[in-house]
């Protein structure tokens, strides 16, 4: 299995310079300002997610506003008790994305998150405690516990919220692939722990996070 230096000096020629490859690597936040979300936000951006999945994500930002005007502003409490006149209502608002099983998901998540608060204080506190060496799974739990949060859509959730996270697209799935970590996209528990294993490497190795070491792979094919 190749260094993370070597990935990491292919990507940076590739983009013509160490800052110029830096500049496209997001920071994840530290476990303390994950904390410090409100659940809320976990809520709102857990839902974006849902909506965006084979969906054009540039309409879903534009119609966000919306959205958090009539999800009121994505408190949990408000959407999990949500009354069916008032989800009805919801469906023949022309301002949202009148899409059922979505809007749906949107009330489960939010009681999957209240379960959590009851858990753990607060979901943000479960998701900033969780650790980074079984990225994975809190994939599982997701893909179990939250409602059309399986495949990438929760990859993309944690990344956009700040949590270390790795997203399997198709050119980190290509690298994993050629490194023989994997042989086709990783759908088996083994294959994902496999996955898991390398990441955990290239982040102690490097002493970067899984969002930095994910990136970098991508990038170092481009």
């Amino acid at each position: 299995m190749k260094s993370f230096y070597e990935f990491y000096e292919r990507a940076a020629e590739s983009k013509g310079s160490v800052e110029e490859l830096e500049s496209l690597i997001p920071s994840a936040r530290s476990a303390e300002a994950l904390a410090g979300i409100g659940d809320d936000r976990w809520l709102s951006e857990m839902t974006r997610s849902v909506f965006q999945a084979g969906f054009v994500w540039r309409v879903v930002s534009a119609k966000w506003p919306a959205f958090e005007t009539a999800f009121e502003a994505f408190d949990p409490h408000a959407v999990a008790y949500m009354d069916e006149a008032r989800f009805d209502e919801l469906l023949r608002d022309q301002r949202l994305i009148r899409h059922h099983a979505k809007m749906q998901a949107t009330r489960e998540n939010a009681v999957f998150l209240l379960d959590l608060a009851q858990e753990h204080g607060s979901a943000a506190k479960f998701f900033a405690n969780w650790p980074d060496d079984d990225y994975v799974g809190l994939l599982e739990i997701l893909k179990k516990r939250a409602s059309r949060m399986g495949g990438t859509s929760a990859q993309y959730y944690l990344r956009r919220m700040g949590k270390n996270a790795f997203i399997l697209t198709q050119d980190v799935i290509r690298v994993l692939i050629a490194e023989n970590i994997v042989t086709k996209p990783p759908t088996t528990k083994s294959d994902r722990q496999a996955v898991q294993e390398a990441f955990n490497y290239w982040a102690t190795e490097s002493g970067r996070g899984l969002t930095a070491v994910s990136r970098v792979l991508a990038l170092s094919l481009e």
